[in-house]
This record gives C-alpha cells, structure tokens and sequence, in this order.
C-alpha cells in the first residue's frame, strides 16, 4: 500500500506540473498575441473582449494577467484535482496496517525464576535475614577503629578452657628469654662450612603452622639458644606466637590481636628478649612483655600511620620510627609516664623501611617511592631534613633497605623492578657505589606480601629472599651475585615473602600470605 501511496502522489504532482506548464504556454501565448494587437491595431482588451467590465481601470497587461488567471482557476476546479487527492487520501488511511499489539504472557504468581544469590538477597540459607549493608559497613569500620590507649591484656584468641596451660606457655618465654641473654661473637664462617650447615637445614610437617588469621607482615626469631620461638604480624594486626618445642603440637602456638591493621615491623628488645615490639598501621607501637602477660603502649600518633622503626641505641631505651608520609619521630622510652617524642620532616614522600647503622648508630637508611636515603640523626630538621646520600638507581617502587648486620659496609635493597641491589657503604661520603645487580623476580602481585632481602645475622656477606619460582623456595645470595643455596622441601607448597635467619643457630623461618610460618632448622639445632 505504501507503493500505491507513492504512485498516487507521483501522479497528482506530474498532472500539476503538465497543468502548471500549459497554464505558463497560454499565458505566454495570450500576452504575446495581446503584445500583437496592441502593436497592430493599438486597441485594448476592452475594446475587444466583451465581459471583462470588472477589469476597468487597469492597464491592459493587468487586465490580460487577471483575466488568465481567472481562466486557470476555472480549468483546475473543473479538473476536480482537490476532491481526487481527498479520496487518495482517504483510501491511503484505511488501507494502512495497524500495529501488531502482541499480548504479553501474564507472569505466574508462583512460577519459580532464575536461581538469585543468597548472600545478594541478604538470606541465609535457613532463610534468615542477615544485616543490612549499612549495618556491615559499620562493623567493618569499628574493626578498623583503634584499640583503646594504653597497656592491653595478653588474651589469646584461641585460648581453651585450660588457663593454667597458657601460663605457662608465657613463663616458658619470660623464662627462656632471662637465660638466653648471650650474645657469642663469633668470626665469618666461610662459604664453605656456611653452606654445608645450610644444607643441613630442613623442613617437615611438624614445622609448618599457621599462627595468623590473615597474610603475614613481619616475621621474627627469638634469639634463645635452647628453645626455638618465633612471631608473626599479620595484616589484620594480629601477632602469633609459636613454640616449635612444645611436646603437644596443638599447644605451642597463641594468637593475639593487640593492633587494629598492620603489623609492619616486629622485633625482640636485645637488652630483654622478653619485651616483643610491634609497629602497625594504626599509628601505635607497642610492647609485648610476657613476664606480666600486657601488651604496653610505647608510643602512641593518630593523626599518622607507621611503617618501620628500629633502635638507635644499644639498650633499646630510643627508638626511630618512620611513618608512611614521610615524617621521622625519634622515641625515648626513658620519659617516665609516656614516650618523649620529636618529629622531622624527612626529604621522601613516603617512607617504607628505616634501618639504623650497627657501628654507627648515627647514620640510618630510608627506602622510599624510588629513592633511597642516608641520614645523619645530628642533622635532623623539623622543617625539612637533608640526606647525606642520595640513591637513584632504582628506577620501581622500593620495598626495603638494610645495612648488613656486623659491620654495616653493604647495603642491600628490594626493587619492583626485580633487581637486587648490593652497594658498598664501607665510607659513607656523598655517593655509595653499586657493587652488584642481582636479577630477581620479585613482581608478587596484589595478594602477595612483598619481598624484602634480609641480611643473615650470622653471615656479614650473605642475604636471604623469598621466590616466585617453582617448586617453591627461599634464596640465599652472597654480596657477589652467586646463589648460596635455595631452601625447598615437600612441606613448602606457597610463597615464603618474607623470611628471617637466627641470630646464632641455623634456622630459617618464612611467612606466606595465608598466616602460615614455614620454619627450615638444622636437626642440631633443636
């Protein structure tokens, strides 16, 4: 019917064209014949054509023109061209389709639809409602809320109804930590016998546990030369503790949760193995003394977030602490009451990890966002402090920087863009050379916690890393590039990020991102 309606009006505009064009012919034809008479004869239309009386007064081309037009008038009503477009019209509308209306199938009121999520209906699947999203949102908040100020109870979260045992789990610490206060001093063993005790090093079920809830931060080792205790911090601000001597597996390991989000740093007092310092997130760092069963509060900044810290003297009683802003807080725990505190503004943006010299405890280390700095304490403002050097071969993010542990004439980083750096810090001028560039992988992606090289206590020249490699494993590196060896067994089935060395014996203990310690240990050691 379209077609028909295209057709039609076709044609009534090719009939109003012909009628247009012939009515233009006569017109032209009757002036040009009234241009002769004029001329020949020099009458008017007046004169000759009768019944144009209405026309008087005009000139003749006017009389000529209106006379014409009246004519075409005529012709067209006679044609009857309005009432034919009409009818067109007409039958145009009534032959048109109307619109297919397709009735929609009414729902069923009990007709079962796609299976729905029970957590996104908020249903249990006993059918109880569970909180609103609101109501989740503001628990999530208050567990990210900080703990009260001041000293904290050591209540474990996994403690049974046998109270009597975790006491003495502690006094087994307090204990162990009075009578182990000896530090042998030892020389460097060669890479020779040092790799030949690695290699007597293993792994087994029994030295596999998780502590955590969640993925370890910090990991560290009880110096007891008779016991073999280690801790752990986790993300969600937890702090493990294990005893790998304890007859009765199930009973060697508590957990704690003395901090509200990360525990970034763990450390045991060197004047008093029975003090465990802990740095988190949340700006607190405490003290966890298992002789009077508390977790003290040792400095306190909730206006900043913490990240590292270390000591700066020998008996432990001043601290240096690094906040993720980049600011510096020197700490004196001999300030009866609380913690004295004085901050610096540090040239970083960000502060990772701060590790102080071990001869001269003037100097520290700071790894940033792509730098690396080394200060001197007596220089610090609390505008804006100047490092004496400045590091700028690491071209990723930087997860850490150590001074080796005797002497302090390395130094040895984690970057992102798996490299291990080694420089030379034996005189600290303005520059350190770079001494070794050691390719790595340390790309661990968003769930993994990242790599840091730690110095081995016992061995000035070598440091230790987790893997990404397969079958799963912890490297150890001389300062030269060459790999000492690389720790693996059956029992090591994840990631080990982050792994401490015994200051004496040899044992190795690795965290994973799961809250499980993995421990290596010389059966001599035990």
């Amino acid at each position: 019917m379209k077609a028909i309606s295209f057709k039609s009006e076709s044609t009534l505009q090719k009939s109003s064209l012909d009628v247009h064009a012939v009515n233009n012919k006569v017109e032209h034809k009757s002036n040009s014949e009234s241009g002769l008479h004029s001329v020949d004869t020099g009458s008017s239309d007046e004169d000759t054509t009768p019944g144009l009386d209405e026309f008087a007064g005009l000139s003749p081309y006017e009389r000529k023109r209106l006379k014409n037009i009246k004519e075409n008038a005529n012709f067209f009503a006679s044609l009857q061209l309005s009432e034919s477009a009409a009818r067109l019209r007409e039958m145009i509308k009534k032959k048109q389709p109307t619109e297919s209306k397709r009735k929609k199938p009414k729902k069923k009121e009990n007709e079962i639809g796609c299976r729905r999520s029970m957590r996104l209906l908020k249903v249990d699947p006993l059918r109880i409602s569970l909180p609103e999203a609101s109501t989740q949102l503001t628990l999530v908040e208050d567990e990210n809320t900080l703990l009260p100020p001041g000293p904290l109870e050591m209540i474990p979260e996994n403690q049974d109804d046998n109270n009597e045992l975790f006491k003495g789990f502690l006094k087994t610490w307090a204990e162990t930590s009075k009578a182990s206060n000896k530090n042998s001093e030892k020389g460097l063993s060669s890479i020779k016998s040092y790799k030949a005790n690695l290699n007597d090093m293993v792994i087994s079920e029994d030295t596999v546990r998780k502590v955590t809830k969640g993925a370890i931060s910090s990991v560290a080792l009880h110096p007891s030369e008779t016991r073999t205790l280690v801790a752990a911090g986790a993300k969600s601000g937890q702090i493990g503790l294990w005893d790998l001597t304890q007859q009765k597996k199930e009973d060697g390991a508590y957990s704690f949760h003395p901090h509200s989000q990360t525990v970034s740093c763990l450390y045991f007092s060197p004047t008093n193995p029975a003090h465990l310092l802990s740095l988190s997130y949340d700006g607190t760092l405490r003290c966890g003394d298992f002789s009077s069963a508390v977790f003290e509060e040792v400095y306190r900044n909730e206006r900043s977030s913490f990240s590292s810290f270390d000591f700066l003297t020998e008996d432990a009683s001043t601290l240096l602490v690094g906040h993720w802003d980049g600011h510096l807080s020197l700490v004196d725990r001999r300030t009866p009451g609380t913690s004295y505190e004085k901050l610096f503004n540090s040239s970083m943006g960000k502060i990772r990890t701060v590790h102080v010299h071990p001869v001269l405890k003037q100097y520290f280390i700071t790894a940033g966002l792509r730098d690396i700095h080394i200060y001197d304490t007596r220089r610090l403002n609390t505008r804006g402090s100047q490092p004496l050097i400045s590091l700028h071969e690491h071209t990723k993010s930087i997860a850490s920087a150590y001074f080796s542990p005797v002497t302090g004439n390395r130094v040895v980083t984690t970057c992102a863009d798996s490299k291990l750096r080694v420089f030379d810090s034996s005189c600290i001028s303005s520059q350190i050379p770079l001494l070794t560039t050691i390719r790595h992988n340390t790309i661990t992606g968003r769930w993994l916690t990242r790599f840091q090289a730690m110095w081995d206590p016992k061995q000035e020249d070598c440091f230790l890393v987790g893997s990404m490699a397969h079958p799963r494993q912890v490297d150890i590196f001389h300062e030269t590039g060459r790999n000492v060896h690389s720790f693996f067994g059956d029992c090591l089935l994840s990631v080990c990020s982050l792994s401490v060395m015994h200051p004496t014996r040899y044992i190795l203990a690795g965290g994973n991102s799961s809250g499980k310690l993995h421990v290596f240990i010389n059966e001599g050691s035990c």
